[in-house]
């Protein structure tokens, strides 16, 4: 798969696991990994570049008296997600087009 495409995919899926909860980085990795391959050093950067973009603010809480980093949508992540879903539309159209034509329709 495309670097590119697969980077953008895998942030909307991050966001979509934030959407259901609040979550730190290694539930996001085991909620994700079932769908598609991810590690820390993929997804650290990606949840950075969210944080950055405000689609997503983080909080700490306090787990065997260690501070763990919570991350949790905005309103904007929750429109990323509404408009990747309208784009995806538009993907699939174009997907069907090039399936039509690679078997001749």
């Amino acid at each position: 798969m495309d670097s590119q495409l697969k980077k953008g995919l895998l942030e909307i899926c991050v966001l979509v696991v934030l959407k259901k909860n609040d979550s730190y980085g290694y539930q996001i990795i085991k909620d994700i990994s079932s769908y598609i391959e991810l590690s820390e050093s993929t997804l650290y950067p990606i949840l950075k570049r969210l944080e950055s973009s405000d689609c997503l603010t983080t909080y700490s809480v306090e787990h065997n008296s260690r501070l763990r980093k919570y991350y949790k949508i905005t309103e904007l992540g929750e429109k990323r997600i509404k408009d990747f879903l309208e784009e995806w539309k538009e993907v699939t159209k174009i997907y069907q087009f090039i399936k039509g034509a690679e078997q001749g329709e």
